[in-house]
């Protein structure tokens, strides 16, 4: 349904407080020296756009995405946008997990439209384990720290000012925009509006592709840009449950059914296990570059890639890089286990998660029997828990989606290496690219080796790094609306 929320008064914005003075500041000082101001106004909106998000608590337990999604909103509006062209859109029983669809038509209204896709939800965050407020915006050393600084406020507030530049610009791309900033991606086992919509509206999300979150870029230790990322697929997870049973007992008769025992047999077997190396297009690109990147690891990628002794070279990167590991198999892991009931009883019941992150293609089922066909007993039970993971193909990196991106790496970063990329974790893509629609992760953000602190303490952002992102997205997107 579409919803209205109330206004809510708000303090007025730290930058949007400052602003002003820092723009008259700055314009003497550059009509002194004849340069150009240090801000100008279009960064200062963009700063104040920015704070306003990160500031509004987006959390699963005291947040609102619509309270985010209506300002953001009201942005737009500000900014002269049709009404019709801004939807705010949640169920009835989930008021609060609104989602922002807003719409820049483009000149060729037979063309499906770039969808520029944000989540606007945000990881916990208690005050006391934080060195500074969580969710106060606060600029040090040249950093932002907040949560949601990075994870995936910085693209949502980027992509909502480009539309608004767009637009005051007169901009009319050859193809439409679409912009979705949505709710639940961080915890979509409670609600994920990007599954809802496609759902409910798939109006809402249809697309000729999508940009996301999902890849970065990395800094080296004198913050020279090394490799840009452009992400392109995703594993799913899928938890499983594993139970053992039997009728327990007084702890002074054992029998050879012990539940836990069971259980522990089968779980050392499945830690022993390595899935099968699987190379699809993108991480065979990926490991190209590698080669060049990880010279020491050079002949390990060959073997890989031209299938001399994958595995035992596989073993041998995955000492040096888990992440690598990752990207070649689908893995499953155990992480948590409980039994027993009682410490002079037998256990009547043993239970364990196992979470396994499954490549692009390979289905839920196949990996349940061969969970069955590792642990080789049918005395332990093996569900999926909750709904069965989507899978879904890898979607082309075809040169109309990376030449444009080779080119203005090179212009804004010379030197940088474009790197394809597969995501081991999840995103809101793994939905999107399951209903035929292509999406990318590309974000133009460059971290250190200590990266965002995503999900952790004192999330944080360069600065530098999100004003070049902010330049880099108006660009490509830019680049690729008005591509023939």
């Amino acid at each position: 349904m579409a919803i209205e929320t109330p206004k809510r008064p708000r303090r007025q914005p730290m930058l949007t407080r400052l602003a002003g003075a820092a723009l008259s500041l700055a314009s003497a000082v550059a009509q002194a020296d004849g340069g150009a101001p240090a801000m100008d106004r279009d960064e200062a909106a963009f700063r104040a756009l920015y704070e306003e998000l990160v500031e509004i608590d987006t959390t699963r337990s005291a947040g609102s995405c619509t309270r985010a999604a209506e300002a953001m909103r009201a942005r737009l509006r500000a900014a002269g946008f049709d009404e019709r062209d801004l939807r705010l859109l949640a169920p009835d029983e989930r008021p609060q997990d609104g989602a922002l669809i807003a719409t820049l038509h483009g000149r060729d209204r037979s063309l499906k439209p770039i969808l520029l896709l944000a989540h606007i939800d945000v990881v916990e965050a208690r005050r006391e384990d934080w060195q500074r407020d969580p969710f106060t915006l606060i600029e040090e050393d040249g950093w932002f720290y907040a949560r949601g600084a990075s994870d995936d406020k910085a693209m949502a507030a980027i992509f909502t000012d480009s539309l608004i530049r767009y637009h005051r610009d007169g901009v009319v791309p050859r193809r439409g925009l679409k912009l979705a900033l949505t709710c639940g991606e961080e915890t979509p086992e409670v609600f994920n509006s990007v599954e809802w919509l496609l759902a409910t509206h798939p109006d809402a999300l249809d697309a000729a592709f999508a940009l996301n979150e999902g890849a970065s870029g990395e800094l080296d230790d004198a913050g020279r840009h090394i490799t840009l990322q452009i992400q392109a697929g995703e594993k799913v997870y899928q938890n499983f449950e594993l139970t053992a049973a039997d009728g327990g007992g007084h702890s002074s008769r054992p029998t050879r059914q012990n539940p836990i025992a069971r259980l522990s047999t089968g779980l050392a077997k499945l830690g022993a296990h390595r899935f099968p190396v699987q190379i699809n297009p993108v991480t065979h690109a990926y490991f190209e570059q590698q080669q060049r990147l990880s010279p020491a690891a050079a002949d390990d990628v060959r073997a890989v890639l031209d299938g001399r002794d994958p595995e035992a070279a596989a073993d041998r990167l995955w000492a040096a890089n888990p992440g690598w590991n990752s990207m070649l198999r689908t893995t499953c892991v155990v992480t948590r286990m409980a039994g027993g009931h009682a410490d002079n009883a037998l256990p009547q019941q043993a239970r364990a998660n196992v979470n396994c992150r499954i490549l692009p293609g390979v289905p839920v089922e196949t990996i349940r029997e061969e969970l069955v066909r590792v642990l080789g007993d049918p005395a332990i039970a093996i569900a999926p828990v909750g709904p069965t993971a989507i899978t879904a193909p890898v979607p082309s990196l075809s040169a109309a989606i990376l030449d444009p991106v080779h080119a203005l790496a090179a212009d804004m970063w010379p030197g940088v290496a474009v790197v394809p990329t597969l995501a081991t974790g999840a995103t809101d893509g793994r939905f999107l690219n399951a209903a035929g629609i292509p999406t990318y992760g590309l974000s133009g953000i460059f971290h250190d080796a200590e990266g965002p602190r995503a999900h952790g303490l004192n999330e944080r952002i360069r600065v530098k790094s999100l004003l070049d992102s902010r330049r880099f997205l108006h660009t490509i997107v830019r680049r690729y609306a008005d591509a023939p």
